[in-house]
């Protein structure tokens, strides 16, 4: 089926409710590439912020970007603003002694999310994954960036390709929340937010505008929106979808969406890391490449660096970005935030960012390449790792219980 009916038969479906729900209209957004652009607008918002800082990331390291980052937020609270830091239990135990004490010394509020082995429920699997910066309950970024050297353009060692989102808007008070609500442990009651209170009404020239939705996954306390925006864009997308990612392991209901998507004409793009920090994840993925390639999925590796970037574009519509992996981790396991944006020159231009990607940075993996670089050999060591990630998927994600909406720990 062609591309152009494809799209007439999805305009003879109208879309539910649920996939044009939740945005707010008063929101400016700009794509930030991870590295040196990233943590310059980082450090730029923290120095510019007035009242309040939250950040909240999965990795905080105290090496040179960790410390360069701490400097700003120090000063920050000098200067008597309020700042929070929240960083995961897991990813960040590294973090010294002597660091948090500096931190809580100069005023920083610091807090662990789930320390190990002080955990309330022991969810081991549930991980604060999402990575944000939110002040004065105006402006935010969030994306894939964490804290750290590998994740900045330092001497002689290019950044990890990220993107994060930069806004500025009505989503920046959404976000101020979910981080107080965060920092707090989910309340089942909380007072009024600071950033509920926030006086400014937000009014941008039309032309400058996007609407914009927050997006949450949280299987514990029964979130799944941003698996819900992947299965919306393989429902109801019309021409075309690109993925990038950087732990590519689609669970059943996605690997089933991508393979009726490709069977009606949709022309699905996946861009994945040709070189990985965790390479039994990459092998796995290596063995869905037959699959993929057999319903004619175009599958590209990215060669410069490692790929730890995750966002999708849809029909040059609707772009979502965030913390979330097509994966089982982020769909059942860790604390994953992503905002999703409808702005037609927006997607344009992460489309244009992507295909510039792919032009000049990555691999396409041609059935004839796959075959070529293939044998039983390697096939079976895939397959085992593969299988080998279901099972580490598995006891990660697995939970004694949720909690309980009636009881004392309710959904928010």
């Amino acid at each position: 089926m062609s591309n152009l009916a494809a799209k007439s038969t999805k305009a003879d479906r109208p879309l539910p409710k649920s996939v044009l729900a939740g945005y707010s209209a008063q929101n400016k957004v700009t794509l930030v590439r991870g590295g040196k652009d990233y943590f310059d607008l980082l450090l730029s918002m923290i120095n510019r912020a007035v009242h309040t800082i939250h950040l909240q990331t999965y990795i905080y390291d105290d090496d040179e970007t960790g410390k360069m980052v701490a400097e700003a937020l120090k000063a920050a609270a000098k200067r008597n603003v309020a700042v929070f830091l929240m960083v995961d239990g897991y990813a960040s135990q590294i973090l010294s002694t002597a660091f948090i004490h500096e931190l809580k010394a100069a005023g920083i509020r610091f807090r662990f999310f789930e320390p190990l082995f002080k955990s309330r429920n022991f969810y081991f699997g549930r991980r604060m994954h999402h990575k944000i910066l939110v002040t004065d309950a105006r402006y935010a970024i969030t994306g894939g960036s964490n804290i750290a050297d590998r994740y900045n353009d330092m001497p002689n060692s290019p950044a990890w390709l990220d993107y994060t989102v930069y806004v500025e808007g009505e989503v920046a008070r959404e976000l101020c929340i979910l981080c107080q609500r965060t920092w707090r442990g989910f309340p089942t009651e909380m007072n009024t937010s600071a950033c509920a209170l926030s006086p400014e009404v937000f009014h941008f020239p039309d032309q400058e505008t996007s609407k914009v939705r927050m997006r949450r996954n949280d299987w514990v306390r029964r979130k799944n929106e941003i698996s819900n925006t992947y299965i919306e864009m393989l429902a109801y997308a019309q021409t075309h979808i690109t993925i990038l990612c950087s732990y590519f392991l689609p669970g059943r209901a996605i690997t089933r969406l991508l393979k009726s998507a490709a069977k009606r004409g949709i022309e699905i793009k996946v861009i994945t890391a040709g070189r990985s920090d965790i390479m039994i994840s990459k092998h796995a993925e290596r063995w869905l490449y037959d699959m993929l390639l057999r319903y004619n999925i175009k599958i590209y590796e990215y060669q410069p660096a490692i790929l730890h970037a995750k966002l999708a574009s849809c029909d040059g519509e609707w772009v979502t970005i965030g913390s979330y992996n097509v994966n089982n981790i982020s769909a059942y396991a860790s604390l994953e935030l992503n905002l999703d944006i409808r702005n037609n020159v927006f997607a344009a231009s992460v489309e244009e960012e992507l295909k510039v990607l792919i032009e000049n940075n990555c691999i396409p993996i041609t059935a004839e390449l796959h075959s070529h670089k293939t044998n039983l050999f390697i096939q079976f060591f895939r397959w085992v790792c593969y299988h080998t990630i279901s099972l580490i998927f598995t006891m990660v994600t697995f939970y004694y219980k949720r909690i309980d909406p009636s009881g004392i720990r309710k959904t928010d």
